[in-house]
């Protein structure tokens, strides 16, 4: 007997809904639970999920239908396509019917071949993080992996989770194909100890080469569904990337290394597709071809995050920001006189950043009302300075935080940006080292701006941007001289802070670096 799947109960706030993504197709067989199909309303995205295990037999409402609430979206028969399906619930066609099978035969040959069976779960999520989405398989069904090794990529909102093997093995199935959405601690993978190896993979190839050359196949080139994503991303020419995996297949860590020497990158005119490969070619980089190209790819999870928090703080926050500029001469003759010692010392470079850090540290310690935050209704005062500083990644913008800057000496801080920056880079920060920062600092002046306003980083009520050195004639002692200037710009919440204390507390900042005998002095 068929269940109807249907569209959750709407709010009545929401009158319709849109099929935004079917996970399944007719003829995949599904567990009790599984997300099977989502919804996009006008304010969130809904999950359906399967009632009941079997096949997926009909799709009542394709992707892009506008649905209303508990709609029929499609039924579910029963029996399941891999091994043993219902005679009644017939896959869609042939093709169907070999990738159903497919996976119950790879099952029972890695458990044949192998040992301990495990599950492979998503990592335990924060609070503040609901849902994550499966990057990238880094490892196939019956490739051989060592323990601890990579075996997919999990992208949440703020960094990326490496989900890593249980033990010497193969992955048996993969249950979260990329791109799904997943929960804390859910099911990805099976995993079986022992099993994989050359002959696991060559069966494979054999056996599961139709399921996904047709998605993974750009000409006469093979691409991992990581690799895809990338070359997607960054419009890369996929015939001019060297793969280095079996087969010539062109892995996630080609594509970085074209995207890092710049050899892939597309000429102004784009030879046209191959007939047969038109399709797959769109899939991987979808550019438009002629006068007026275009690319359109999907936003990530980060991307979305920022453009949502940054709207968010303009639209709650009194935003108003205070100008100054700072005569850098000071600092940068320091830097000059002491930058080899402080190198053979502590073996990092002695940069600007320390001594904005230490200096804004000090001026939040005179100005308790820019170090605090707002919470609803209430004003939680910090007893402490947690400075968050601004990194830029390809993914998009993260801020990890320092920790009790005020304690800090000035090589801990450059040690702590350092790491910061190259981790960030490669996606390696933990989600605890981006939260509960008391203030910000980002320096648009490392990509040459001159001046521009910061937006607030919630709930913090501040945020200071440094810019671009520049020379420029100033007044000094009734004579004009060139000095190497910066702009300096505070961005505060005025519900918080008074314009008075925002402009005092720039003025500090300022008088700290004029002067850096002052951060050593503590006065």
């Amino acid at each position: 007997m068929a269940t109807d799947i249907k569209a959750p109960t709407f709010p009545e706030s929401v009158a319709e809904g849109t099929v935004a993504a079917w996970h399944k197709k007719p003829g995949d067989s599904v567990e009790r639970d599984e997300l099977i199909v989502e919804i996009e309303t006008d304010k969130v995205v809904l999950e359906v999920v399967a009632p009941e295990a079997g096949t997926l037999t009909e799709v009542t409402a394709e992707e892009g239908d506008t649905v209303e609430s508990e709609q029929v979206l499609g039924k579910i028969g029963e029996g399941k396509a891999a091994g043993g399906a219902n005679k009644n619930d017939k896959p869609a066609d042939a093709k169907a019917e070999k990738k159903a099978e497919a996976p119950a035969e790879k099952k029972g040959d890695a458990k044949a071949a192998g040992g301990k069976q495990h599950e492979v779960k998503a990592p335990t999520f924060p609070e503040s993080i609901q849902e994550g989405t499966v990057a990238s398989w880094n490892k196939q069904v019956g490739e051989a992996v060592k323990r601890d090794e990579v075996l997919a990529e999990i992208e949440t909102d703020k960094v990326v989770l490496e989900v890593v093997a249980p033990a010497d093995g193969a992955l048996t199935e993969i249950q979260a194909e990329e791109g799904s959405q997943v929960e804390s601690e859910a099911v990805l993978a099976l995993f079986a100890e022992g099993a994989g190896g050359e002959s696991a993979a060559s069966e494979e190839t054999a056996s599961g080469a139709d399921e996904g050359a047709e998605e993974e196949t750009v000409g006469d080139k093979i691409l991992a569904p990581a690799a895809r994503k990338l070359v997607a991303e960054h419009d890369l020419d996929v015939n001019k990337i060297q793969g280095t995996g079996k087969g010539g297949r062109i892995l996630k860590e080609d594509v970085q290394k074209a995207v890092k020497d710049g050899s892939a990158k597309k000429v102004a005119t784009q030879p046209k597709a191959a007939a047969g490969t038109l399709e797959q070619a769109a899939a991987a980089a979808p550019v438009v071809e002629g006068e007026r190209p275009e690319k359109r790819v999907p936003m990530s999870r980060l991307r979305q995050t920022i453009a949502k928090r940054l709207v968010q703080a303009q639209q709650t926050a009194a935003m108003l920001t205070t100008y100054n500029e700072v005569d850098m001469g000071a600092v940068m003759d320091l830097r000059a006189q002491y930058k080899d010692t402080f190198l053979k010392a502590h073996d990092v470079k002695l940069g600007f950043m320390g001594f904005f850090v230490k200096a804004a540290s000090e001026a939040l310690k005179r100005f308790p009302d820019v170090n605090a935050s707002i919470d609803g209704t209430d004003i939680v005062y910090h007893g402490y300075q947690d400075i968050g500083v601004a990194v830029s990644t390809d993914r998009g913008l993260v801020v990890p935080v320092l920790r009790d800057t005020d304690s800090m000496k000035i090589a801990d801080v450059e040690k702590g940006i350092v790491d910061f920056g190259k981790r960030a880079r490669d996606g390696k920060l933990g989600i605890d080292e981006m939260q509960g920062g008391t203030f910000t600092i980002t320096n648009g002046g490392i990509f040459g701006s001159l001046m521009s306003t910061p937006i607030i980083n919630p709930p913090q009520t501040a945020i200071l941007g440094m810019h671009k050195i520049q020379e420029r004639p100033m007044a000094v002692n009734g004579k004009v001289e060139i000095r190497p200037m910066m702009y300096l710009a505070v961005s505060y919440d005025h519900r918080m802070i008074d314009g008075k204390d925002a402009v005092q507390f720039l003025v500090t900042i300022k008088e700290l670096l004029e002067d850096p005998a002052r951060l050593l002095l503590d006065i």
